[in-house]
């Protein structure tokens, strides 16, 4: 078997002919003895020679792709003009190149810097010509690059911005076997440990054969008769292929896959031996046999000989003569199989021993022989034809004996004289990363992402179309397969979605949604149109808590159960109950309506999501705490140790019970201005206690002041709420405990944040202020000033805010403040009191990368031991361009061709109101049944609120629709146009505003009518 420190291994392999788009559709073509050869299309004939012409019906036979003005520039980075002057052939070889990138299950991120080799074999496809005919290469700066053969490789090496050899082989028809041996060449001296080697033909006009037609090279038939009786010349053919080829022993080391291995090859030249063109038996015998020597394998171990094979009056009699001084050189004994993949896509000329190399490469992977077509009968200049050689005219075993590997060669010769051989040999066994009998399937809570991205929306939906064909079609892949494939082997674009299933059928299920344009609850969809700035952690005070807030995540994150058991024993000392049981709503434990509980467990919570956030990838900037949220952020930041934080969370919270019954806290709906002058009126008695957002404060004092403070507000038409809380914190009634807080707090080993901490006491970054004990009494007596601190971390451009907690309740206020300033930002939360999983924590990270924030989803996937497993190949959305740029005489779009939205835009109320409707079923967070679109639809002028709608649920509604519509909404939408009917029509008029005014508003018709209650049940149960 192979050696691996000198071996070289094919990972990766793309082919594109007509009608074949890749190696799996190749593959079957061989199979199945198919063929591509046919006529030049007629939509593509103008130019091609007249019928007159004697040899018009030669010319026009071949294997040519229906169209090659296609191409999608967008994917590329180029521009129109550009792409229009691009030979085609350079177009196709970027396509190729990527796509065998793709199937070595490579990111083209991981090649970036590196010294890698990009060699191709290629000619001009005559396009220059056309355009310099048509007049279009005046004043067209591009020209001179568009028309460089040789930039193909140079196009490729900036595409993966790869810095090894970018060369250009022309060696007529062995120009892309001779890119692959000078590829290997630099791979085995360490020059590279890397290569990308491949060739393409274009034919853009057929009239560019006639030369060969004189020489009598074309076969009158219209096809190839390799080897046979009736071989008169070749046939043209259209396409090209691209191999990734790497150093064996780290591709075995890195697990990739291998289709083969390169054991030996060589170049040689004809030199004199024969006359231009004429073939040379010597020289060729001279290349195998080096090629062999290379190898350091006997002849007689070599199965099959993907032959050269032109189906010519002298090259098949002579390549047959040449193989024969091989035998004879080496003392073989046995018929040699050989065959030709010209009988099936024609002649590719400097990309025919490419084509030949990756049939052979498939047959070797496969252990199959194919079938070369059209023969019958030996060619009878070649005496004694069945003594030495074997053409299979059906597919059947490979020949050789078992326990030996299956060895092939593969020849390409130029009509100059330069030939190549390159000897293929089975890849090495290597164990399998998991046994199909112990392979360990999804628990029944658990829900995996399936990461998709593309270039434009169209493209992400036909990835998603592909894909799901594939998944369909192969029962043996797990979901955990898929979705681990997807984010290691697959390159992350600017538009994406991430599917959470299940299982097979959920996650297909979502796949069909997508691929039509829609999804489902469990569909994140969004566009990472760049860097989305700094991230924020942002830890809230009281009031996230619910029964069983951690139930179900504690039993289904590792990472956020050891975070709650680290709390637990951090707290054991100053706690006379158990967090876990707490967190968990286990029996008996804790009521959670004492504030010695609830502030202990919010703070485990927030460490522990904070701990599991950080696992996937996402790490904060900064960090931001509410009231006594800002004891987590100090922990999380590295600002206090876990253990001082438990400590004062603790005792702090104790404290707070002796001034229970003695005030209370109000939330108010106006500006902090309004507020702060109608507090004039009740001076040491009622104090602002935390600004929250623009028209987000709360109130905290005496309780009768703050009666009279509400009746005065309804006089304003102000919602004022009471918080359900019986004490007053950020008020003068903490000063009662002043001397115990800075008690409870003295022992405090404060350091200095490792994550910049922004302080809502001070309004600003920390600086150097210590977090000692008078710190934290300043944190519960001054008013959090927590607004301020957003509007400043939002106006240097931080653009992602995570809300660390177990349900979402300053994510509105941080989103009302964004709306006034009119920055565009992401706030996600992290749990929901309404589920609380994995799968809710997981749907909130993928928010985060849907809009282009780092989130590392790969570790969710180490418990299945998941294979890197082959996925479809990008899906290139591509633009006629032909001659000149779009929107210039000469181009026209393809049917079909161009990009368009993801969704159908609402043209209508009833389709508004019908994607409103989907969406909101989608965005369904709340307890109870999860109403469907038409359930929605039946009650179109029913609140969102009395449809059972939440805070949160509003916002997810919002991102949704921004995401179908591209339309900018304010976080208060749903609640500014509070009926499924009326935010249809809001957004219908923001898509094709009416030419007849919008009706107006039925009196009466508030901005607090519109708030939903849910707004202030956010800041109910207080911000302390």
């Amino acid at each position: 078997m192979t050696d691996p420190a000198s071996g070289i291994a094919v990972i990766g392999m793309s082919c594109r002919f007509p009608g074949v788009s890749g190696p799996g559709e190749f593959w079957r073509l061989l199979l199945d003895g198919r063929s591509t050869v046919g006529t030049f299309p007629e939509q593509r004939a103008a130019g091609a020679p007249s019928p007159a012409h004697p040899d018009t019906g030669t010319l026009r036979a071949g294997s040519f792709f229906d169209a090659i003005d296609g191409f999608d520039a967008e994917f590329f980075g180029l521009d129109g003009a550009e792409a229009a002057a691009m030979d085609p052939v350079q177009r196709l070889g970027l396509e190729l190149a990527w796509e065998a990138v793709e199937d070595a299950r490579v990111p083209a991120g991981a090649l970036a810097g590196r010294e890698i080799d990009v060699v191709v074999g290629s000619a001009p496809s005559g396009y220059d010509l056309l355009r310099r005919s048509a007049g279009s290469d005046r004043d067209d700066h591009h020209a001179a690059l568009g028309s460089a053969g040789a930039l193909i490789a140079n196009r490729i090496s900036s595409l993966f911005d790869v810095r090894g050899m970018s060369y250009c082989a022309d060696s007529g028809q062995s120009s892309s076997l001779v890119a692959l041996a000078l590829s290997c060449d630099r791979i085995r001296s360490g020059a590279v440990d890397t290569a990308l080697a491949g060739g393409v033909e274009l034919i853009a006009d057929p009239e560019s054969g006639l030369g060969l037609a004189n020489m009598g090279a074309l076969s009158p038939d219209g096809r190839c008769f390799s080897f046979d009786a009736r071989a008169g010349g070749f046939v043209r053919g259209e396409g090209g292929a691209f191999v990734l080829l790497k150093r064996l022993d780290l591709a075995v080391a890195d697990g990739d896959h291998i289709y083969a291995v390169v054991r030996g090859w060589n170049v040689g030249s004809a030199g004199a031996t024969a006359r231009m063109p004429d073939p040379s038996p010597g020289a060729q015998a001279a290349t195998v046999l080096s090629a062999l020597a290379r190898a350091d394998v006997p002849f007689d171990s070599v199965d099959y000989v993907e032959a050269h094979g032109t189906g010519t009056r002298l090259g098949d009699p002579a390549e047959a003569s040449g193989l024969r001084e091989v035998f004879r050189a080496t003392g073989r004994s046995r018929p040699l199989t050989i065959g030709s993949v010209k009988t099936n896509v024609g002649h590719l000329e400097p990309a025919a021993g490419i084509a030949g190399f990756v049939k052979a490469a498939l047959c070797v992977d496969r252990g199959l022989l194919v079938p070369s077509l059209n023969f019958a009968s030996p060619n009878p200049a070649i005496a004694d034809f069945h003594r030495d050689f074997e053409v299979p005219v059906a597919a059947r075993p490979w020949p050789g004996p078992p326990g030996r590997p299956r060895r092939a060669g593969v020849s390409a010769f130029g009509m100059g004289g330069t030939n190549a051989h390159v000897v293929l040999e089975q890849a090495p066994r290597t164990p399998t990363a998991r046994a199909a009998d112990t392979e360990p399937g999804p628990r029944a809570f658990e829900v995996l992402p399936w990461a998709l991205s593309a270039r434009s929306e169209a493209a992400l939906r036909e990835q998603a179309l592909r894909l799901r064909d594939l998944v369909a079609a192969d029962a043996s892949l797990t979901t955990a397969d898929v979705g681990h494939s997807l984010l290691t082997t697959r390159t992350t674009f600017e538009h994406r979605a991430v599917l959470l299933g299940g299982d097979r059928d959920e996650a297909l299920a979502g796949l069909d949604r997508l691929a039509a344009g829609s999804g489902t609850e469990r569909t994140v969809r969004g566009s990472a149109q760049g860097p989305p700035g700094p991230i924020v952690f942002v830890f809230p005070g009281q009031g996230s808590q619910w029964l069983g807030m951690g139930r179900r995540l504690y039993a289904e994150s590792a990472e956020f159960a050891h975070g709650i058991d680290a709390c637990a024993r951090a707290l054991e000392p100053w706690v006379d109950w158990s967090l876990v049981d707490v967190v968990t709503a286990a029996e008996p434990a804790a009521a959670l309506d004492r504030v010695d509980v609830i502030q202990p467990a919010l703070f485990a919570m927030m460490v522990s999501l904070a701990r599991v956030w950080r696992s996937c990838g996402v790490v904060p900037d900064a960090v931001v705490g509410h009231s006594q949220g800002e004891i987590a952020a100090a922990c999380v930041a590295g600002a206090l140790s876990l253990q001082d934080a438990a400590r004062l969370v603790a005792l702090r919270s104790r404290e707070l019970t002796e001034l229970a019954g003695t005030g209370g806290m109000s939330a108010v709906s106006a500006s902090p201005a309004w507020v702060g002058e109608q507090l004039r009126q009740w001076p040491g008695r009622l104090s602002t206690a935390a600004v929250n957002g623009p028209a987000s404060v709360v109130v905290s004092g005496d309780d009768e002041a703050l009666e009279l403070f509400a009746a005065r507000a309804a006089e304003d038409d102000v919602r004022v709420r009471r918080v359900k809380v019986d004490y007053a914190s950020h008020s003068h009634h903490v000063e009662r405990i002043r001397e115990r807080l800075l008690t409870a707090a003295s022992d405090l080993a404060p350091r200095p944040p490792e994550v910049e901490f922004w302080s809502t006491v001070t309004g600003g970054p920390l600086g150097t202020r210590p977090l000692d004990g008078a710190y934290w009494y300043d944190n519960l007596r001054s008013t959090v000033r927590f607004g301020e601190v957003v509007e400043r971390l939002m106006r240097a451009g931080t653009g992602v805010f995570v809300e660390v907690s177990p349900h979402p309740v300053l994510e509105v206020a941080m989103a009302e403040t964004a709306d006034a300033l009119a920055v565009s930002l992401t706030v996600v939360g992290s749990l929901h009191k309404e589920d609380g999983s994995r799968a809710d924590l997981l749907a909130s990270l993928a928010e985060l990368h849907v809009r282009g924030a780092p989130v590392d989803f790969t570790g969710l996937f180490a418990p299945h031991r998941p294979r890197r497993v082959a996925l479809p190949s990008y899906a290139f959305q591509r633009r006629r361009y032909w001659l000149s740029p779009p929107g210039e005489p000469g181009h026209a779009p393809d049917a079909g061709g161009a990009t368009g939205p993801g969704t159908a835009l609402p043209d209508s109320e009833p389709a508004a109101l019908g994607l409103v409707c989907a969406e909101a079923s989608a965005a369904w967070g709340a307890k109870g049944p999860r109403p469907t679109a038409g359930d929605l639809a039946a009650l179109p002028d029913s609140t969102f609120k009395d449809l059972g709608f939440e805070s949160s649920t509003a916002v997810r509604l919002r991102n949704r629709l921004t995401a179908a519509t591209g339309v900018r909404l304010p976080a208060t939408v749903a609640f500014s146009h509070p009926t499924p009917r009326r935010l249809a029509r809001h957004l219908l008029s923001l898509l094709a505003p009416p030419a007849a005014e919008r009706p107006a508003e039925p009196e009466g018709t508030s901005q607090e009518d519109r708030r939903d209650d849910e707004l202030y049940a956010l800041i109910e149960r207080g911000y302390v």
